[in-house]
């Protein structure tokens, strides 16, 4: 039954994503008529952030040394509440370990900042100081630096309430490493009355202080699969005695790459990686199983759901043919296309080009890594970029999702002033000065 309300939940998510989209562009047009005229004093934002700079460190090396997994950031959850009542800032617990804070005078559009708070099951292995105090768990996607980001600009947009005619969402989102997370914060109605949602993730293949981004496609949808296979179990010496299943495993295995080699337009673009191939226990045992584990990541739906059905008919396929059983286990949860609307990524783009300049802003190309911040783009107009922390001499430049991930810290300010920018320039929801911004407050 909850995966048949999972499955009704995503289907919805397509159903309503239209509705909701139009609805949301005409507010979109109502408020750009609403908050016509000067636009917000941004120039100063990135300096004003670099006022919060160790403040923000901090924060971010405390959420390093305690890493939590997917739906388990109770401490996470607690820190990034302890520095909203600080700042004063009301919020209300989402899917039990998210958090959504509010400000503005609710009285123009809403729009949505998104940072995830999950970890990894990565031992770290980095020689910093602060590094994970917990074996086994590490930030090494730098989640602990959204969410630092983004409480950077909860501090900058509270000394700006007054003139923040609209509402400023702030989405802490637990559980983006496999668990979905983004679809329970939009199950809890997270997205209720929202304009448009934006969010960045940091990338070490750009250049520290870059932001990188593309109109429609971005992202991969991504689907986990576990693959067991069994045969018959023989003495090593007498293998005629038994039905190998590590043989029929390794052919599966490069059975499964002419999905994309001959079977993919080279014009499109898909993956399918086995990353775990467990079997046996010892030297002299041909073992009765075999098991298989991997990721099958495509750009588009339409391909997604064609190779999944390939993907199936090889593995029984070639598991019949070595005489063994073969079964595929999908993932619960399956990362969509995440899918940049051209408006709002337009919108994007020139914020980012006014706070940082126009050589600061890299156009990319897609990757087929995956992003939960699709679901939110599957229904209203939403923009996901990346903000680069690539620098060699700091060795920031090692790519996420690895125990020697590092994170140039100097970014933090710059990502809080993005995210405080993107609110503050949405039409219609500033209704103060052009200039002379007030600073954020001492911390």
């Amino acid at each position: 039954m909850a995966r048949e309300r999972r499955a009704r939940a995503r289907g919805g998510l397509r159903g309503r994503a239209g509705l909701r989209g139009l609805a949301a562009l005409c507010g979109l047009a109502a408020a750009a008529a609403a908050g016509a005229g000067a636009p917000p004093p941004t120039a100063g934002l990135v300096a004003e952030a670099e006022g919060l700079a160790e403040w923000l460190v901090g924060v971010r090396r405390e959420l390093h040394q305690h890493p939590e997994l997917k739906y388990e950031e109770v401490q996470t959850a607690r820190l990034i509440r302890r520095e909203l009542d600080r700042l004063g800032i009301p919020y209300e617990v989402v899917a039990g370990t998210g958090t959504v804070a509010k400000l503005g005078r609710g009285e123009g559009p809403t729009v949505g900042l998104r940072a995830d708070i999950d970890a990894l099951p990565i031992h770290e292995l980095t020689d910093v100081p602060f590094r994970s105090k917990v074996d086994g768990k590490m930030h090494a996607c730098g989640h602990d630096a959204h969410t630092t980001m983004l409480l950077g600009a909860a501090a900058l947009l509270k000394e700006r309430e007054a003139s923040l005619r609209g509402t400023v969402k702030l989405v802490f989102q637990p559980a983006e490493e496999g668990g979905a997370g983004a679809l329970k914060m939009i199950e809890h109605g997270v997205l209720e009355g929202m304009d448009r949602m934006f969010g960045f993730h940091i990338w070490p293949k750009l250049p520290s202080g870059k932001i990188g981004g593309r109109a429609g496609t971005l992202m991969a949808s991504a689907s986990f699969f576990e693959v067991e296979i069994r045969g018959v179990g023989a003495h090593a010496a007498m293998p005629h005695q038994g039905i190998d299943p590590l043989l029929a495993g390794a052919a599966v295995t490069t059975a499964l790459q002419a999905l994309v080699a001959r079977e993919t337009s080279p014009l499109d673009s898909a993956v399918v990686s086995v990353t775990k191939f467990q079997s046996g226990s010892t030297y002299n045992v041909i073992p009765e199983s075999a098991e298989l584990a991997g990721t099958l990541r495509t750009l588009t739906m339409e391909s997604m759901t064609r190779l999944r059905r390939r993907f199936e008919e090889v593995v029984r396929g070639v598991g019949t043919a070595h005489g063994c059983s073969a079964e595929v286990k999908w993932s619960t949860h399956m990362a969509l296309p995440t899918v940049n609307h051209p408006d709002a990524f337009k919108f994007t783009k020139d914020v980012a080009g006014r706070l940082f300049g126009a050589e600061n802003y890299e156009e990319i190309e897609p990757t087929l890594a995956a992003e939960d911040f699709s679901y939110y783009t599957a229904e209203i107009p939403s923009t996901f970029t990346f903000l680069g922390t690539g620098n060699r001499t700091l060795e920031t430049d090692i790519g996420v999702h690895n125990p020697y991930f590092k994170l140039d810290e100097t970014v933090l300010p710059k990502g809080a002033a993005y995210h405080t920018a993107l609110a503050m320039s949405h039409p219609g929801l500033w209704d103060g000065p052009a200039e002379g911004a007030a600073s954020a407050a001492e911390l």
